[in-house]
């Protein structure tokens, strides 16, 4: 399917409601031209089902610079796509992707609409807005459920210190969409710098439109990597520098996520983005108790996308992102080299977390085969990942080595590896005091689990969203104590484990 204008009634008029939020909208990826989306509007939901405010993030406002009263009736219709914002051009961008290792074919934004971007630097999108040409067999919606998650875990993962896209705010609607069961619609709106993914580049090289991919990775060098321009490495090669320059960036992106029990939960190539960032919240889980090979996507039947499988797998997208550019790098070599830079990137990333969480200042010969041996004693009684850790920090603080050991059935399993720690933290330069005020800023007290989630949206779907607002005040600052919200760090209740998400979540 060749991008077109969806429909000529779609343009806007001059006596059309529209909504002003006060932003100043420049051209960004539209001027790329129509080769590269699909122009049209959100499509309205039923007027006869009213909207309504469901959460927002004043940290995302203030990122794009709204002023303080921008919730307005306005902003609520056209943030649930039901009116125009006022000097928008929205589109659907096509792309193509590797879908659980396999080639799919055309992609591109079955569900999400691309308002612009602003002055300030970012894309606003609207995700559950309506079909699009590239909707397959979708309806173009996202229900309340999906739209929560991904709100909260956008903002969350942001005060992790994790690069990813934002959620400026949700709203819902009481209009069914029919899921595995029915199911009430909502609208996330999220931000970026881009939403260009892998996928992006793979379908132009699929489809040998060699100008259109060259116009691509030089909007994207010119945009967000123009040292690629300058750099000395591969010859001047830009566009193995551009290579080079994801790869790094993908490989530290890893580390984060692996250092804080993050699953994605479905690594596909139009899932991963060319900037580094997380994207795509689907099915999605923060580790639980610590099994390295753990599945969180109920519909990864094979474990493909695994907690321990998420750096392999980030490594063969890349090598996909390398195959598509392959036409523009014009050699092999060049193209692999850029691709070594992950194999180096993300061990010394990862080492220089997991030293961060112990509160170890500097490297040591032997750390990796200490920190491998603490991995081992945690997977072997599938120790809580978020509790042990935040307990070890309060016990380099000062408190009992019971606080740790009560974790383990069998607490000589860490006893070898408590006595090893302390004589490790002897050697270094600072005291334990300091290192623990570090480790807490490591190891957060609160992430977002999945049974806090699902607790907030059973809450919602009563027009309670009062959970929601909870939860987020807490993930937005999750390394601090929160007194009162104890309740909101603690262990996972027996029903946490039957929770099951999938690609639809």
């Amino acid at each position: 399917m060749t991008p077109t204008s969806l429909l000529a009634e779609q343009e806007h008029t001059d006596t059309e409601r529209t909504a002003d939020l006060g932003l100043r909208w420049v051209d960004g990826f539209s001027a790329l031209g129509p080769g590269f989306y699909t122009a049209l509007r959100p499509t309205p939901l039923s007027s006869s089902a009213p909207r309504y405010w469901v959460g927002h993030s004043e940290q995302a406002a203030r990122l794009l610079g709204l002023p303080p009263d921008w919730r307005s009736d306005d902003a609520l219709q056209a943030l649930s796509g039901n009116i125009p914002v006022a000097g928008t051009r929205p589109l659907a961008t096509v792309y193509s992707g590797h879908q659980f290792g396999v080639w799919a074919g055309q992609l591109g934004d079955g569900r999400a609409i691309l308002l612009g971007e602003t002055d300030t630097g970012q894309e606003v999108q609207l995700k559950g807005s309506g079909l699009t040409p590239y909707s397959r067999m979708g309806d173009g919606r996202a229900v309340l459920r999906s739209s929560i998650r991904e709100f909260l875990c956008s903002e969350a993962v942001h005060a992790l210190g994790i690069p990813t896209t934002r959620a400026l705010c949700v709203t819902g609607s009481d209009a069914p969409v029919r899921r595995e069961e029915i199911e009430t619609a909502a609208v996330v709106t999220r931000l970026a710098p881009s939403f260009i993914r892998f996928g992006h580049f793979e379908h132009f090289a699929a489809n040998e439109r060699i100008d259109e991919l060259r116009q691509l990775a030089d909007y994207v060098i010119e945009r967000y990597y123009p040292h690629c321009r300058t750099t000395q490495r591969f010859e001047g090669n830009a566009y193995a520098a551009l290579l080079e320059a994801v790869s790094e960036r993908t490989a530290a992106l890893m580390a984060q996520w692996q250092a804080v029990g993050f699953c994605h939960g479905v690594m596909n190539t139009d899932n991963m983005s060319i900037l580094g960032l997380t994207i795509d919240y689907g099915p999605f889980q923060f580790l639980d108790g610590f099994d390295p090979r753990h599945i969180c996507n109920h519909s990864d039947t094979a474990g493909r996308y695994a907690y321990n499988q998420q750096p392999n797998v980030a490594y063969w997208n890349l090598f996909c992102l390398a195959q598509a550019l392959l036409p523009l790098i014009g050699d092999q070599q060049p193209a692999l080299a850029a691709l070594e830079s992950y194999k180096t990137v993300f061990p010394d990333a990862f080492e220089s977390r997991m030293r961060a969480k112990l509160g170890l200042a500097s490297a040591a010969e032997g750390d990796r085969e200490f920190v491998n041996d603490l991995l081992g004693a945690l997977a072997a009684e599938k120790v809580d990942w978020t509790i042990f850790w935040r307990r070890l920090s309060h016990h380099v603080g000062g408190e009992s080595e019971s606080l740790v050991r009560d974790l383990f059935i069998d607490p000589a399993a860490i006893d070898a590896w408590l006595a090893a720690y302390a004589a490790r933290r002897r050697q270094q330069s600072i005291g334990d005091p300091e290192a623990a005020a570090g480790m807490l800023r490591a190891n957060p007290k609160f992430v977002l689990r999945n049974h806090l989630g699902q607790m907030a949206i059973d809450q919602a779907r009563k027009k309670d969203f009062s959970g929601v607002a909870r939860l987020q005040a807490v993930l937005e600052s999750p390394f601090e104590e929160h007194p009162g919200h104890e309740d909101l760090a603690g262990f996972p209740p027996d029903w946490a484990s039957s929770i099951e998400i999938s690609c639809s979540s």
